[in-house]
């Protein structure tokens, strides 16, 4: 078959290059392949009972499927240039503030609309953290929860369905260049294009990687972020967290002057399981709706690592310490804050005695025997820093979860137009490099939309 515009990748930035593509020209055929399931057909096993920790599917329904990675986040859309990614490099400051505008807006129209938008903007906490070697990144943040999140998918799903061509469960193995556009190879047939987009989010890195390969795509090495993922009680950083909801804190350590930040806040939330390529970390998720809330908060703390020659291979480097926590615990290891400074491990009696329950079951253990000592002082020094201005984060019952990787796809070489060397070949979102968050990725896929229907005009 042939189409005008085949869409790989089914993430947010597939889905809103879908969607303004119809908007601004509704006459075009367009197809979408996933590896995953549709939306209504990803279910991750666990359950808590009878399957308590990754079984590592073949499709990992929390990672791939329509809606992408982000379909079972908190849903946390931040409006902002300071972090999320690199977007405004190529398009522009203005352009990037307001794509990510627009993309609210589209949000909010279908079924995000009682859902509240949050603002640094003025608030006390700035002066509060710089009084204690903190700084206090700006945005303006809009949570969906993870329910209301959901339902705003499934509403553009249902919106898109019906005029673009979704092939799920339909992982595309490679693609071939012509003269009059490209050719899109599955396992079992191929299909033809005009213009094609590739959005296929940080799970599709290796796929990525080999691609750019094959067609002969410049790219160059990206950072990976290591850290853990913290758990408390909510009472703690709720003064923050009400007024802010995500609060992105940035601290330098002492010493060796690292940057530590803190990264996906979702109060009363919980921790759970993520598969990448195969590989067990760890995530945090939380709900608007207050049935589902739990008495914790989580977030991650992490310490970007970049390398350069001789050694480039920076997901290698995350993936590497991955896979040892997943072999001392067969899984995510959970470890006492206390336990880690007095260097000891974690046993299951301490961690009953803690007077934080978990919400995920991972096995209790050192984490100090994974982490790389410097990762792990830095960590270290950033919770006593936010115990300063949230007291009780540095508590002996904080729980750790590790490891938490961010695994970011190497930059590929892309115009300010996102488009490859390859006239009508654009990679979007994270898959490309240069986006790290749900808004951007978003953005870029509205952008590269309206670039490809203007000149289809």
């Amino acid at each position: 078959m042939k189409y005008d515009v085949i869409i790989i990748g089914a993430g947010p930035g597939g889905i809103f290059s879908a969607y303004e593509l119809l908007q601004k020209k509704d006459n075009l055929s367009i197809a979408v392949f996933d590896s995953g399931y549709s939306l209504e057909k990803r279910r991750c096993p666990i359950d808590g009972e009878k399957v308590k920790n990754c079984i590592k599917c073949k499709t990992c329904a929390i990672m791939s499927g329509f809606g992408g990675a982000g379909a079972f986040s908190d849903g946390k859309y931040n409006i902002t240039n300071d972090f999320g990614g690199t977007l405004y490099e190529y398009i522009g400051r203005t352009k990037a503030i307001e794509l990510m505008k627009y993309v609210d807006e589209i949000n909010v129209s279908h079924g995000g609309q009682d859902t509240k938008l949050y603002s640094t903007a003025g608030t006390q906490f700035k002066k509060l953290c710089l009084q204690n070697k903190l700084r206090l990144l700006d945005a303006s943040v809009r949570h969906l929860g993870t329910d209301i999140n959901y339902v705003v998918l499934e509403n553009i799903y249902n919106e898109l369905k019906p005029r673009v061509d979704f092939h799920f469960q339909t992982p595309v193995e490679r693609i071939e260049v012509f003269e009059d556009g490209y050719r899109v190879i599955c396992r079992d047939e191929s299909f033809e294009c005009g213009k094609c987009i590739v959005s296929v989010g940080r799970s599709g890195s290796k796929w990525m990687e080999k691609v750019c390969k094959e067609l002969d795509i410049p790219t160059k090495s990206n950072r990976v972020d290591i850290g853990v993922r913290v758990e408390l009680p909510a009472v703690i950083f709720s003064h923050l967290t009400d007024e802010l909801y995500e609060s992105k804190i940035v601290y330098r350590t002492e010493k060796f002057e690292d940057n530590v930040r803190t990264f996906c806040m979702n109060p009363y939330g919980m921790v759970v399981n993520e598969n990448t390529n195969g590989i067990v970390t760890v995530n945090g998720h939380s709900y608007e709706g207050k049935e589902k809330r739990t008495e914790n908060t989580n977030f991650a703390l992490l310490v970007a690592k970049h390398f350069s020659d001789p050694f480039k291979d920076s997901n290698g480097y995350g993936e590497s310490i991955a896979r040892l926590s997943n072999m001392l615990g067969g899984g995510v290891i959970v470890q006492r804050f206390g336990d880690l400074v007095r260097g000891r491990r974690t046993n299951e009696k301490r961690l009953e005695e803690s007077t934080v329950t978990p919400t995920l079951a991972a096995t209790p253990g050192d984490l100090s025997l994974v982490l790389p000592k410097r990762i792990l002082d830095g960590i270290i020094e950033m919770i006593y820093a936010l115990d300063k201005i949230a007291p009780g984060t540095a508590n002996d019952d904080t729980l750790l979860y590790g490891v938490e990787v961010k695994f970011y796809n190497m930059e590929v070489d892309i115009d300010n137009h996102l488009e490859t060397r390859y006239k009508g070949l654009y990679i979007i979102g994270d898959g490309s490099g240069v986006t790290h968050s749900l808004s951007h990725a978003s953005a870029s896929g509205v952008y590269v939309a309206r670039r490809i229907a203007e000149e289809m005009a």
